[in-house]
């Protein structure tokens, strides 16, 4: 954090001096370090994608434009959202991640840095799923107070979409910041049923009419919500058919950056979250089914 925060109030002067001053550093604070390769990844990998780590953080913080944010704060946060997005996870676990990124924020930031890195970290996170949300809810009952069981629910509902032209089937896939192709889905209304939703779902995030045809699953996972806490997010996914091959308008916000029509051969070199993978198939199985009865 020290050689990033050097290299940055120098205004990015030159990404080769990092090392130096990487090395000077170490000789200071760290002496004795027999194997700094751990230093220099870090240092060389938010260097190298700086420009990608700021957008991200301007998506997670739009009231915050990165120049105005502090140098220190800054930098702990591109040193968090690079472990948290792009280093392995067996190596550095998310959570690590950003509890290291905040205990930084407070040993070297101002009064409200803590604070401001943790709610930016978390709604990356929150934004990413929560890694291992997929673990079975045995394995999740003590990260809250309360059991699993008891939790407050969030209701969302999703989709699957295609279309057919000329005889090809196309599926319609999010684009995220984080680089992943993604499913339509959002929030139900109170008093709002589970097809209405969908299709005011689809609406705002793409500006697509569908009709809806059949469930294909739930996904359920714990978030951390700022005000309520730890809350269980039950996802039900639809599949769903757009009349034609549309234009695709993707809304502002939600960490969504772009849309596209794809063949179901296309889908499967998509970098894609792990628990859509099996609605994908599930979908393009039915698809496949009802074309040749």
């Amino acid at each position: 954090m020290q050689s990033l925060f050097e290299w940055d109030f120098q205004g990015y002067a030159n990404p080769h001096q990092l090392r130096e001053t990487a090395d000077r550093n170490i000789a200071e604070f760290a002496p004795g370090l027999e194997d700094p390769t751990f230093i220099y990844q870090l240092i060389d990998e938010v260097a190298r994608r700086r420009h990608k780590l700021d957008l991200i953080l301007s998506k997670a913080a739009p009231d915050w434009p990165v120049a105005q944010i502090a140098i220190v704060d800054r930098n702990v946060l591109r040193l968090g959202l690079y472990e948290l997005l792009f280093a392995d996870k067996k190596e550095v676990p998310s959570r690590v991640a950003i509890n290291e990124a905040i205990e930084l924020a407070k040993t070297f930031g101002g009064e409200n840095s803590a604070r401001f890195v943790n709610g930016v970290l978390g709604a990356v996170y929150r934004e990413l799923g929560e890694p291992g949300k997929n673990e079975p809810p045995a394995k999740r009952e003590h990260l809250n107070d309360i059991p699993y069981a008891e939790m407050p629910v969030e209701h969302l509902v999703g989709a699957v979409i295609y279309t057919r032209e000329r005889g090809r089937v196309f599926l319609a896939l999010l684009h995220d910041i984080f680089g992943y192709w993604t499913l339509s889905k959002g929030h139900l209304q109170p008093d709002e049923n589970k097809q209405e939703g969908l299709s005011r779902v689809v609406r705002g995030e793409l500006n697509l009419v569908v009709t809806v045809e059949k469930e294909l699953g739930k996904n359920e996972y714990v978030a951390n919500d700022a005000d309520k806490g730890k809350i269980r997010k039950e996802v039900i996914y639809f599949l769903a058919r757009a009349d034609r091959k549309a234009a695709l308008t993707v809304a502002g916000g939600g960490g969504l950056d772009n849309a596209g029509w794809f063949t179901p051969p296309e889908v499967i070199n998509l970098r894609m979250y792990d628990d859509i993978v099996p609605l994908l198939t599930k979908a393009i199985k039915l698809i496949a089914k009802a074309e040749s009865s």
